[in-house]
């Protein structure tokens, strides 16, 4: 038993020293091999850095290439985070854009001011806008020239009476007899240069004022974004408005940046189906025509087709509102307050105090 581990142990003894004879024998001839090419790279080395022409190894000079173009593109990255941020686009000036002259007809009623508070406030928003306001009255009431000097807007003040036979008697609908007509006419006369103002702004715009002329009625919900949409009007433009005709929207159809219907139930037919709301005129267009004006006897639903047409062709309409798809104005309409409860109390001599307006 002990000869056979001795012969066992010497057997792997054998075994390890023959396997190192063979690692050492190998290893001298990686050295062999290994050695010239040393020598190459620490020549190359030497020329690089004393600038003397060097046969270097292709992918000696590729490596160094790679290298360059990565500092490069280092330097340029740190110069632009150093370089300071682009100064945010300017909005331009007020003085530079066109004035919108807003023309709002106004009537006694309950419910006035709160509808002309609710409108103030939105053309407030809104910069280089002058409103004109004009009285369905004989004379200017307390009421509107009190709330026109507290808007803070630009604005004149306007009155003129609707002729008896163009009033609408209690309980006729509004279709009878087209309302507001006289006021929209008499804030063109101002327009025009033919006067009449109350109060504010006294003098028109001088000759070669760049604006544009909105109609927009006291009872409307408008969108800030509307007007600006307007405010660079060259001829008339167009733009849908929401809750009327019977319908969710009324408003022009376009078809490659012009307009080529228009989407109504009622008379289709008429030369423009379009809502009060839904229209702009570029002040020197409106200067250059003196004769357009509102029709009072145009028939029902023609009334701004009695303005339009002196003013445009429907094919020369423009288009806002990413191309008549936005409503951005609606025809809303306040609910007749119902007094009952007062009139009852002021039978008994207990009614609300008069001397508080509202």
């Amino acid at each position: 038993m002990k000869l056979k581990l001795k012969n066992v142990f010497l057997a792997y003894f054998l075994v390890s020293i023959a396997g190192l004879l063979y690692a050492l024998v190998q290893l001298a001839k990686g050295m062999d091999r290994t050695l010239p090419l040393m020598q190459r790279f620490r020549d190359s080395a030497t020329a690089l850095s004393s600038g003397q022409p060097c046969d270097c190894l292709p992918p000696l000079r590729a490596a160094a290439e790679q290298l360059r173009q990565k500092d490069l593109r280092i330097s340029q990255l740190q110069a632009e985070l150093r370089r300071p941020p682009p100064a945010p686009a300017q909005p331009p000036e007020p003085e530079a854009l066109p004035t919108i002259y807003v023309v709002t007809p106004t009537y006694a009623r309950l419910v006035q001011k709160a509808e002309l508070v609710r409108l103030s406030q939105t053309l407030s928003l809104v910069p280089r806008l002058h409103w004109l306001l004009v009285e369905d009255a004989e004379s200017p009431t307390p009421l509107v020239s009190g709330l026109l000097a507290a808007s803070g807007l630009l604005f004149t003040h306007l009155v003129v009476l609707t002729p008896k036979a163009q009033r609408l008697r209690e309980g006729e609908p509004g279709w009878v007899h087209p309302r507001g007509v006289e006021q929209r006419n008499k804030a063109l006369d101002w327009l025009r240069g033919r006067g009449g103002a109350v109060g504010g702004e006294k003098d028109p715009p001088p000759p070669g004022t760049q604006g544009v002329v909105y109609f927009a009625d006291d009872d409307n919900t408008y969108s800030r974004e509307l007007f600006e949409e307007m405010r660079w009007t060259r001829g008339v433009s167009v733009w849908p408005v929401g809750l009327v005709g019977g319908l969710r929207f009324e408003g022009p159809q376009v078809q490659d940046g012009r307009v080529v219907g228009f989407h109504t139930a009622w008379e289709p037919n008429r030369s423009f189906p379009v809502d009060m709301a839904g229209f702009a005129v570029a002040l020197p267009l409106l200067l250059a025509k003196p004769n357009a004006q509102f029709d009072s006897t145009a028939p029902r639903g023609h009334l701004e087709s009695s303005l339009l047409s002196h003013l445009v062709d429907p094919k020369d309409l423009e288009p806002r509102a990413a191309n008549c798809t936005r409503v951005l104005v609606w025809h809303t309409r306040t609910e007749k307050p119902k007094m009952k409860q007062e009139e009852q109390l002021q039978r008994q001599g207990r009614g609300s105090d008069p001397a508080i307006e509202v």
